[in-house]
């Protein structure tokens, strides 16, 4: 869980960004404004560090001659109140890009409203294929996973070792359902089987026993947990109390490291998961985090919030190539002129945006540590495998998205 002092520490630094952005009131500005889940099943995935990553992302930018802010909302997890939030910041509040925006159904209705208001949506936290698929358009960017990613790289690992029968406890929501289906091609891929699929209610559910009771009945090798956040926490809890961990691998086909640290290593030992970001990986990622450390001290970015930072930053990057007047006359074109341009920053390294708006980072299979492992706090990966970016998504020509011209 995120720490009280961390979020004082992340507000302290909002505290501290904002009179300088009122003093240069006679600059232009962009706004930038975070949209995600602050006390739902998606908070500590998202929600306050999301918001401190893009600070830090704003800070490491520097001064290039206009001015920039940074606000927030919750969502809720509703699509229609991420709609209507999109709406007034667009209309009223003068927000040029909106950024995060986990849960699919939320995430697929901010992309509507930002085509339809020629802004900028980049999307951090939102697991749906459809986002670069059949509904991809030119003001929308999924910057770090998807359901394929996710599905390609945890569920084939698992069956090639020896997890070759599958059930699957499933989120009733676009997100969950995608990740369920990708997750069942690829383990039929590798000669796997699904035996099972059960669906829960989504936000409203918190006690899993029923569907964990059916997963075990089932008699498959692999229970595979198609949810992320809170869900994905209680699920693992609550197959380890009633023992269905000693019969059945747990496949978390989205967990995030603040999961694990709820968690603790004693039950999470031993679990696989995909994340395109880890604060340990690289001399980059331990710089970043060493910055970001400053603002929240007491917990580390995963891949959504890094991803946040990193969209961010390159976001500033294109409107200072372009100009602040052209960035926030055409959002569509901003977006045209991230994808012509690299990425390269401290928390994914170098990459590049693909004309479908599929943010092109590599994945990586971690597992998780022992207590005796870990040599420090936070300290819970070890590295697996790892997929190239060419190799992690979707292949172009299969998504279906109107923008691509082959």
């Amino acid at each position: 869980m995120i720490a009280r002092r961390s979020l004082l520490a992340g507000s302290a630094a909002a505290a501290v960004i904002a009179p300088r952005v009122r003093a240069q009131g006679a600059k232009p500005r962009i706004k930038l404004g975070v949209l995600n889940d602050m006390s739902g099943p998606y908070r500590d995935t998202g929600g306050p560090l999301s918001i401190t990553c893009v600070q830090q992302a704003v800070q490491d930018f520097g001064d290039h001659g206009f001015a920039v802010d940074v606000i927030n909302a919750d969502h809720g997890n509703k699509p229609d109140q991420g709609a209507s939030i999109a709406r007034r910041w667009y209309d009223e509040d003068g927000v040029d890009v909106i950024l995060d925006v986990p849960t699919s159904s939320v995430a697929l209705a901010v992309s509507t409203v930002t085509k339809e208001k020629n802004k900028v949506n980049l999307n951090s936290g939102a697991g749906t294929v459809d986002l670069t698929g059949s509904q991809c358009n030119p003001n929308t960017i999924q910057w770090t996973y998807d359901v394929y990613m996710l599905a390609k790289s945890t569920g084939g690992a698992m069956v090639k070792s020896g997890g070759d029968s599958w059930f699957f406890v499933t989120a009733d929501y676009v997100f969950g359902q995608q990740l369920a289906s990708e997750g069942a091609k690829f383990v039929k891929a590798a000669g796997g089987k699904v035996l099972g699929e059960t669906r829960y209610p989504f936000p409203a559910t918190n006690d899993f026993s029923s569907f964990l009771l059916q997963a075990q009945t089932s008699g498959a090798k692999v229970l595979g947990l198609a949810n992320a956040g809170a869900d994905t926490i209680n699920c693992i809890k609550q197959a380890a109390e009633f023992g269905l961990t000693q019969r059945m691998k747990l496949a978390a086909l989205l967990m995030f490291i603040s999961d694990v640290n709820g968690l603790g290593l004693q039950t999470a030992q031993g679990l696989t998961l995909t994340e395109s970001f880890y604060w340990d990986l690289n001399d980059r990622t331990r710089a970043f985090s060493a910055r970001l450390k400053q603002k929240a001290p007491d917990v580390r970015a995963d891949m959504d919030q890094a991803g946040c930072y990193s969209a961010a930053l390159h976001y500033l990057k294109a409107v200072a190539d372009m100009g602040v007047a052209n960035a926030k006359a055409n959002g569509a074109a901003v977006v045209a002129r991230m994808k012509a341009m690299p990425t390269d920053d401290d928390a994914f390294g170098k990459g590049s945006v693909r004309e479908d708006g599929r943010g092109m980072f590599p994945a990586y299979l971690f597992e998780v540590k022992s207590p005796a492992e870990s040599q420090a706090p936070w300290d819970y990966y070890k590295l697996i495998a790892t997929t190239p970016a060419g190799e992690a998504y979707r292949p172009l020509a299969e998504g279906g998205c109107p923008l691509v011209h082959t």
